[in-house]
């Protein structure tokens, strides 16, 4: 099976030019207001800016890094300012576009044409045979998909999926619905990014989340940013490591390529970072083979451990490991098993990095008594992804460097509100405390077996053992690995409905039957029966705070989700139904019901109206406590790994463009990178290149080998001499998504394994080009 080519085949020609060396500035300012003002217009997107972020304002929806409490003006970024001027878009898409393209159109279309056309303004809907999408009123919508629902033969052939966008209250509400129906099929897209770090964390600290919060940015001695590119992921980020800097930090970059933003910065919010005289930010940049930083972090360690005995006391916090941890001796006696000689051999074949440049690291970290290690998908996305961040602790816990000022653990989460999804019970395996408090708010018995996650649900709709599929939010279709094996899975079902603000890729790879549900977007403002409500969302760093959108909505036939979520479920269910669900129009009621049902928000309402929001409690930083199996912080044995390629073959991570949030494409260009006008493009160091014979600018296959001997393609690649780290290459995501096995992932938290694939390139074969 093959996908139909683009509107433009083989049209892709990038130009490149140099990568950039600094991030931000004047060309970020101008970039963000010449995008805003084309979506949004010049007066209602410069509105919207001065409303983001603010604590009477909208929570962005680009991200989900923290607010400072003392915020500018402007508290925005060029990427920021970009996600909010698509969704405050004036294009609108409503039944006339339908009318005109069939779904066999839309499937031919790029990903990036599809989110240009702006917002779905009107329930449509695809019949089973049917060409074109229809417009259906929201009654007979919501009719449609509570009796597909009750006559399901079991809940669990229901999947119920979310993106990190869905606000906290609906959120619950989602969760509730699933529940209520009887199934714990709730993947979300925590399952591609960090679940791997939630895994991790959870058995060594016994909390899921990160234990800093921004203002440890700024007391610590040391950051460690690993597996990351603030400067088009994060970019506010940047603004927290300049002041870290400014307050002393010392910052260690790791990272296969050099990203622009860890270079310097130029902070648009002064004169001389418009200027272009910026901030340096790193202090030492390892370039690390990808999948290396198991092995970099365990050198650390032993290195930390063997400084100790030649002086006792001096560099491990003993009275921090004796008190509060538990398997130090296992661990220190695994540390040091092997000999010195082939330890190191080992460390270098995984890592790429000589001895000498990783003591140059253990140098800054022995100088340093508070240290922070931030982290993104670059850790993640492995098969070992789970032992490197449990090692991660393991370095953190042997100085104590948990739950003091200015040190712990700092996962940067992605989609704005993913870690508020996860509060609210959105997980395929909740715990058993959070179904019994559930069952008893709402007067029934929740499932508790484990439902699927992102790669099981796929697995299960291609056996055909799902016939419903609901997404709230996101791009299921583009998100996914093995893009050929996702979409011929979604096909199989009997009915898809996608809770959207914007066209995307899904809406044309359905089921037999098929529904766009229009929702109400961060920026719109949320009002019924005359009443403006507001939404909570969870950032990275667990504050919780309120989102007020602030401009008209398109259409009037743009819903809420929440109402969306309610409604369904008063028709699936029935008016004798123990949850009261006609009550949730009212906000508050659904935060009253959080507040007995999830711990941490006692006063939930109260705290949600105060500037600034609250902060969630979090044992392992509040107090030193560790809710583990032990009682204390776990130190782990986690084995040496190396990624092996074979002879004439690369590493390859999936990664995105600057002009991209996840799988939304803003415009064409990678401008930190030299790449303008293209997408199709693979990053390969120079050695490799001349090693595989080829060149700058010629045109290759990415062929990926798994054991299952399925060769993946992705076609018509131009090859770009780039400084990656040597047998490593890099290219886009969702383009590259189709070389990623859906059963090649992650070890217990069973992420796909994004950042480590095996490919060769070929000559381009000619084949037609996905959409």
């Amino acid at each position: 099976m093959s996908s139909a080519p683009i509107e433009d085949p083989r049209q892709d020609r990038p130009r490149i030019g140099p990568p950039g060396h600094a991030a931000a500035g004047l060309p970020a300012v101008t970039n963000a207001l010449r995008t805003t003002g084309r979506q949004a217009g010049a007066r209602r997107g410069l509105r919207l800016l001065l409303d983001v972020n603010q604590k009477k304002g909208f929570d962005c929806p680009g991200c989900a890094w923290p607010e400072d409490e003392r915020r500018h003006l402007a508290e925005f970024c060029e990427n920021g300012a970009k996600a909010v001027a698509e969704e405050a878009t004036r294009r609108a898409v409503g039944p006339d576009f339908f009318a005109r393209h069939s779904v066999a159109d839309l499937a031919r279309r790029s990903g990036y044409w599809l989110g240009q056309q702006g917002r779905l303004t009107h329930p449509m809907y695809l019949p089973e045979g049917g060409t074109h999408y229809e417009p259906i009123g929201w009654d007979a919508a919501l009719d449609l998909i509570a009796a597909e629902l009750r006559g399901l033969d079991s809940p669990d052939e229901a999947v119920f999926y979310t993106s990190g966008r869905t606000s906290n209250e609906a959120a619950f509400l989602y969760q509730l619905l699933a529940r209520r129906l009887g199934t714990n099929n709730l993947p979300d897209c925590s399952n591609m990014c960090h679940e791997s770090s939630g895994s991790a964390l959870t058995e060594t600290l016994g909390v899921g989340k990160g234990s800093v919060l921004l203002k440890d940015l700024y007391q610590a001695d040391l950051i460690i940013v690993a597996g990351q590119n603030p400067g088009t992921n994060h970019p506010r980020m940047l603004t927290a490591l300049e002041k870290a800097k400014r307050a002393g930090a010392r910052i260690i970059t790791v990272n296969p390529l050099p990203e622009a933003g860890l270079e310097q910065f130029n902070n648009p919010q002064s004169p001389l970072g418009l200027l272009g005289r910026g901030t340096p930010l790193t202090d030492l940049f390892l370039q690390i083979r990808l999948g290396g930083d198991l092995a970099l972090f365990s050198a650390l360690n032993r290195m930390l451990v063997q400084a100790d005995e030649q002086a006792p006391g001096t560099v491990l916090d003993h009275d921090f490991v004796e008190t509060h941890t538990h398997g130090f001796a296992d661990y220190r006696a695994h540390l040091l098993k092997t000999p010195d000689e082939e330890f190191w051999a080992e460390v270098t074949r995984a890592t790429g990095l000589p001895r000498a440049r990783i003591e140059e690291a253990l140098a800054l970290v022995l100088a340093s008594k508070r240290i922070v290690v931030c982290w993104a998908m670059g850790l993640t996305q492995h098969r070992h992804s789970v032992p490197t961040i449990r090692e991660v602790v393991n370095f953190l816990l042997l100085r104590g460097n948990v739950g003091r000022p200015g040190a712990g653990v700092c996962p940067v989460r992605g989609h704005s509100n993913v870690q508020g999804d996860r509060t609210m019970g959105i997980f395929e395996r909740p715990a058993p405390e959070f179904l019994r408090a559930l069952g008893a708010e709402f007067g029934f018995e929740p499932p508790h077996h484990h439902g699927h996650d992102v790669v099981r649900a796929i697995r299960a709709m291609g056996e055909g053992a799902v016939r419903v599929f609901f997404a709230m939010g996101g791009n299921f279709v583009s998100a996914s690995p093995d893009t050929l094996a996702t979409e011929a899975a979604m096909r199989r079902c009997r009915l898809t409905v996608h809770v959207s603000t914007k066209l995307n890729r899904s809406h044309a790879v359905t089921g037999a039957r098929a529904l766009i549900l229009p929702a109400l977007g961060r920026t719109d403002r949320d009002v019924r029966d005359g009443r403006e409500r507001f939404v909570t969302v969870e950032d990275s760093m667990g504050m919780v705070h309120a989102s007020r959108g602030s401009v008209p909505p398109l259409s009037d036939q743009m819903r809420a989700e929440v109402d969306i979520v309610a409604e369904l479920a008063r028709r699936t269910f029935g008016p004798e139904d123990p949850v009261p669900w006609e009550e949730f129009a009212d906000y508050d009621r659904i935060r009253d019901r959080i507040e007995r049902v999830v711990p941490g928000f006692d006063d939930f309402n109260a705290r949600a109206r105060r500037p600034g929001g609250f902060t969630l409690p979090h044992a392992p930083r509040d107090e030193r406590s560790f809710p583990t199996a032990t009682g204390r912080a776990n130190f782990t044995v986690n084995e040496l790994t190396v990624l092996e390629t074979p002879p004439g073959r690369l590493l390859l991570q999936t990664l995105r463009s600057h002009d991209q949030y996840n799988t939304t494409i803003y415009a064409l260009d990678d401008r930190y990178r030299g790449i303008k006008d293209g997408r199709r493009v693979v990053l390969v160091n120079p050695d490799d290149c001349a090693e595989l014979g080829v060149k700058g600018g010629d045109y290759v296959d990415l062929v990926s080998e798994w054991r299952d001997g399925v060769d993946r393609r992705a076609p018509h690649f131009m090859v770009v001499e780039y400084p990656t780290a040597k047998g490593c290459a890099a290219a886009y995501y969702p383009e590259t998504n189709v070389l990623v096995p859906l059963d090649s992932t992650a070890e217990v938290s069973n992420t796909p394994t994004s950042k480590s694939v095996v490919v060769r390139l070929e000559p381009d074969s000619g084949a037609p080009l996905p959409s």
